[in-house]
């Protein structure tokens, strides 16, 4: 089973720059879907009726903003789009798929904000996913998508400049750590502990180009299911988002 996961940013936006042509080559069972900033009504009937694919949208309830989506070849016994918090249920930031083997969460945590307006929202919001995962640890689970964190200094280009600030503050990356401590597995570096490998890049500064990147998208696998983990990847050659897609394959 191969799950890719991408924050689109805008996913008319992807559309127009090759999103179809990526998912057409890597023909993926699932494809998770982060800030795709529309509404059903607004996507492009390809998007709406993908050829192979169950879809499921959680978009925001603000317009252009937020919002996940989920593309599967096979159809979940369950969907899920609460967690329990008000403000972040409104923003359309997480899908739940449920199936006999598998359980499948699709996130997009919130970012903080530059001047950390937002952190006791992002923390408040971590504290209800780690209750809600620590319930799936001893089971099949994929949690996929945008973090928005980085969590080793490995996983950021410049992570001295960056110390205090949103996305790697050491609360923040505290909640990876729990995440890890209740046993999940960070996917990709379950195969690969080199720096340099980045998800992300600001627009500014020319920085995917200079390669001054943040690795805050990941697939993190229960251990009841990480034996089946055979590969985990970042396609840092797409170029649809300011994100890159990653992927892992399991069985």
């Amino acid at each position: 089973m191969k799950v890719i996961s991408l924050n689109v940013n805008g996913m008319r936006s992807a559309y127009r720059k090759g999103l179809l042509d990526f998912i057409s080559k890597e023909r993926p069972d699932i494809i998770c879907l982060q800030e795709i900033k529309a509404q059903k009504d607004d996507l492009p009937k390809e998007l709406l009726n993908l050829k192979g694919y169950y879809s499921f949208f959680n978009p925001a309830e603000k317009k252009g903003y937020s919002g996940v989506a989920v593309y599967a070849r096979k159809k979940p016994v369950s969907v899920n789009t609460k967690l329990g918090i008000k403000r972040f249920d409104k923003e359309g930031r997480f899908l739940e798929l449920k199936y006999p083997s598998f359980t499948l969460l699709n996130f997009y945590l919130p970012h903080g904000g530059r001047q950390k307006e937002n952190l006791n929202y992002k923390l408040e919001v971590y504290r209800e996913v780690l209750k809600r995962v620590e319930k799936l640890k001893n089971k099949n689970a994929i949690l996929i998508g945008d973090f928005n964190i980085a969590h080793n200094e490995v996983d950021l280009a410049r992570p001295r400049q960056n110390r205090n600030n949103i996305m790697f503050t050491p609360e923040e990356r505290k909640q990876i750590d729990l995440l890890l401590q209740l046993g999940f597995i960070d996917s990709f570096r379950h195969f690969n502990n080199e720096p340099g490998y980045y998800t992300w890049w600001p627009y500014a500064f020319n920085a995917r180009e200079r390669n001054l990147g943040w690795r805050i998208d990941y697939g993190f696998v229960s251990k009841a299911i990480s034996k089946t983990l055979r590969k985990a990847n970042i396609y840092s050659d797409i170029f649809c988002s300011d994100h890159c897609p990653i992927g892992l394959n399991l069985g």
